[in-house]
């Protein structure tokens, strides 16, 4: 095992790894911008380096600025967090480069899966089941325009090297089509630098299902069963939980058995290792993969709070050469978990709101945990993603994790900026989302302001 590891990161997933790896005996470098030097991400690691000015391009995505600070502290191995240079194979091939250690799977695996589109090729020869869709990248129009009359619309429109829903869009007909595929080819380029786009079919009201991947570099992987990501807004989650309803209580357990069965070969195909995450449509009673994140996920805390794996634990020991001594037997769920991602933005227009926070007093309470990026008098800039922390609840039950999300969610004071808070509240108190009827477009149609 290395002994000093430096956190490509900001915010509370900097904070987390940092609280991990300082638990199991490593010493931490926090990397910083201007604009977060007084976070306590930078606070309480054992050493901090500033890399660079507030804009990503200048810091957090400065490969060489990351690189010298890894050199200048004597760090051994780097945890890229999410976002950022999470997914950057190129950045972990520096990393191995430099001699440090990539908390991560290999780099070429990941570039196996970054073209979502021939990844989705690879995977559909091993045998899981994909969205109907394109050959892969659509060259033109014209190439799409037949590609579409092949699929039936509507169609959705897809960057290729994609993520976080940019440069995604739906077309219901060929004139729209063609309007659609300028657009996302031009957001593309300019996100990504790449302007390749595919389609899919558009499901109209599916349901977004993932599982969880650990894997060591000795050929041992498992999954960590699923998780539901169906609230979403504009393609980003919001609200995320586990288990799914679909399955809770062993219901649609053959399929179950499909999801998981699919997200193992996926993984297996891109000879992935690490913490990774497959994830997958539900429509009509199917599961399809649309994409695997060579990543932690954001929302793996619910995963963490029903079945006791310590991710974060397992991606450093792996990234470290050590056998992965969990069998897939092992994995059981306990309970229930829901996610609330709290953001500094209006819950009703969702328009940032950068601001100090005056008063920051989190809930407290039974199966109540808080992954916080920001504490009371830090400044939340528009350098960056408006999330201030992440709020997990668990219970034994999923009525009880709503329950007692219901009383936290109530009982968190934030000042000084607006947050998302009511709108989560609206979720939970919610008779589909009780119900467990929940979409793509759950919040199209349901959890209005008064």
């Amino acid at each position: 095992m290395f002994q000093k590891l430096l956190i490509a990161n900001r915010g509370e997933i900097a904070r987390r790894i940092g609280m991990v790896a300082r638990g199991m005996g490593l010493k931490t470098v926090a990397v910083y911008s201007d604009a977060d030097a007084e976070l306590p991400f930078v606070k309480e690691a054992d050493e901090a380096v500033r890399i660079g000015p507030a804009p990503a391009k200048d810091s957090y995505l400065n490969t060489a600025a990351i690189l010298e600070a890894a050199k200048q502290t004597g760090a051994q191995a780097v945890h890229p967090g999410y976002g950022f240079l999470s997914e950057n194979g190129e950045f972990a091939q520096a990393c191995a480069d430099a001699g440090l250690t990539f908390v991560g799977p290999p780099p070429a695996a990941m570039a196996r899966m970054k073209d979502k589109s021939q990844a989705r090729k690879l995977v559909a020869a091993a045998g899981v089941p994909v969205v109907p869709g394109s050959d892969g990248v659509v060259p033109d129009v014209a190439g799409a325009l037949a590609a579409a009359e092949r699929i039936g619309y509507p169609v959705l429109c897809k960057a290729a090297s994609g993520g976080g829903g940019i440069g995604m869009a739906v077309a219901k007909d060929p004139a729209e089509l063609e309007k659609v595929f300028r657009q996302c080819t031009d957001r593309a380029k300019a996100a990504f630098g790449k302007e390749g786009v595919y389609l899919e079919r558009y499901f109209p009201a599916p349901r977004h299902i993932e599982v969880q991947i650990l894997g060591d570099h000795h050929g041992h992987l498992i999954h960590g069963l699923e998780r539901e990501c169906s609230i979403q807004r504009r393609h980003q989650k919001v609200v995320e939980e586990a288990p799914s309803v679909l399955f809770a209580d062993g219901k649609n357990a053959a399929l179950a058995q499909t999801l998981f069965t699919a997200a193992v070969t996926a993984a297996k195909t891109f000879g992935y290792a690490n913490a990774g995450t497959v994830e997958f449509l539900y429509s009509d009673g199917q599961v399809y993969f649309i994409e695997m994140n060579a990543r932690l996920q954001v929302e793996h805390p619910v995963t963490e709070l029903t079945t006791g794996l310590d991710l974060i634990g397992w991606q450093l020991r792996i990234a470290a050469g050590e056998r992965l001594t969990v069998q897939q037997e092992d994995v059981k769920r306990r309970g229930a978990a829901l996610e609330f991602r709290i953001y500094a933005e209006d819950p009703v227009k969702f328009f940032p709101s950068p601001g100090p926070l005056k008063v920051f007093q989190p809930p407290t309470g039974e199966g109540v945990r808080l992954d916080s990026g920001y504490g009371e008098g830090n400044t939340v800039t528009p350098n960056y993603d408006p999330m201030i922390a992440k709020l997990i609840i668990s219970g034994d039950t999923r009525a009880q994790a709503i329950e007692r999300s219901i009383a936290a969610l109530q009982g968190f004071r934030i000042e000084g900026i607006k947050t998302n808070i009511p709108l989560h509240l609206r979720i939970v108190q919610d008779a589909a989302f009780r119900a467990g009827e929940l979409d793509t477009h759950f919040l199209e149609h349901h959890a209005k302001p008064a």
